[in-house]
């Protein structure tokens, strides 16, 4: 396969490119399971084709994301497990798109890693491909790069870019939110894809016991539970989109609520968040009490729970609750927008 283009002096330079071919092939009955309608190329070309199925849009408008996993990589490597973090990687970019109310149509991948273990290779892509199933996007291709002397040969670090389309009539802005639209919550998994420079140390991954189960994380190891993949909220919201007015949406990452909440709001306007209604997570108690955080910090930090907020009028608040369950969302309110220089308070 590919043998005419070895280079044994490539090679002694740290470089395999048969290894790279590998990988590829390796993959490839990953990649078959994301194949959606407008795919029109194959693996291994030098650009991904995809074309646009515009029926019922009248002014289609492109979305994009992109977006890394972080140092969530650094858990992987110690645990020595990769088939998840490519989840997390296509959660951080959908679920932003998302926001406008962007229906996800493709996404590539780049991996730049040590030494191309062709294996590791398409464990991490099987993880991007389940995203890419998850949020209804093609992977229509993408990038592996192998770095020696840049990169310690058993790590890698990885990001992606996807693009959507929405009509221009149904982007979502915050233009009709007004005092006394709610507020609802979509659970998170856990610690999701953010934060996790402060997670190692307060933790001291490095030399933790991230094996053994423990009892204040519901008999899960620690390193299960931080390697948790990050939800992906694609398909409940997009049903939610087509039968609710949706005022705003914001996608809980890094800088937790007192970042995140305010981005889909407008001056005037701020969210009155409910201390007592958000079901914080186990791993969110052990952090703050380990690391001593504040707890004003941990929420200036952590999605606490609660990995993308919704913005409804009252009077459809309840229809948006049922449609969400019925798309496998637990859904639950935790707040209201009022009238305030704040842009957020937490009480």
């Amino acid at each position: 396969m590919h043998e005419n283009s070895r280079s044994d002096v490539y090679a002694a330079a740290g470089v395999d490119i048969t290894a790279g071919y590998r990988a590829v092939e390796l993959m490839k009955q990953h990649i078959a399971r994301t194949m959606t309608p407008g795919v029109c190329s194959d693996v291994g070309g030098f650009g991904g084709l995809f074309e646009l199925d515009l029926e019922g849009i009248s002014k289609p408008v492109l979305v994009s994301g992109t977006d890394g996993v972080g140092t969530k990589l650094k858990i992987a490597f110690l645990m020595d497990k990769h088939d998840t973090v490519g989840i997390d990687c296509v959660a951080m970019c959908v679920n932003d798109i998302i926001c406008c109310g962007a229906k996800p149509l493709f996404f590539l991948d780049y991996i730049a890693c040590g030494k191309n273990y062709p294996e590791k290779i398409a464990d991490i892509v099987s993880g991007i491909c389940e995203g890419c199933v998850q949020s209804g996007a093609a992977l229509i291709g993408g990038e592996t790069a192998e770095m020696p002397g840049f990169y310690p040969i058993d790590e890698y670090d990885l990001a992606g870019y996807c693009t959507g389309v929405v009509d221009k009539s149904r982007i979502i802005d915050n233009r009709k939110m007004k005092a006394g639209d709610l507020i609802i919550a979509l659970p998170s998994s856990g610690v999701h894809s953010n934060g996790f420079s402060l997670v190692r140390k307060v933790f001291d991954a490095e030399h933790a016991d991230l094996k053994t189960p423990m009892e204040e994380l519901g008999g899960r190891s620690l390193g299960e539970t931080l390697l948790e993949p990050t939800r992906i909220y694609v398909k409940p919201v997009l049903a939610l989109l087509e039968k609710v007015e949706v005022k705003g949406i914001s996608h809980i990452t890094g800088g937790g609520f007192y970042e995140n909440i305010p981005r889909s709001i407008p001056a005037g306007l701020g969210a009155r968040i409910d201390r007592s209604r958000i079901k914080v997570l186990p791993v969110f108690d052990l952090l703050a009490k380990t690391g001593n955080i504040s707890e004003r910090d941990m929420f200036n930090t952590f999605n606490m729970g609660v990995g993308m907020s919704i913005i409804v009028s009252p009077e459809e608040a309840e229809e948006a609750l049922r449609i969400l369950e019925e798309n496998g969302e637990q859904p639950y309110l935790i707040g209201e927008i009022i009238s305030s220089d704040e842009p957020i308070t937490i009480v």
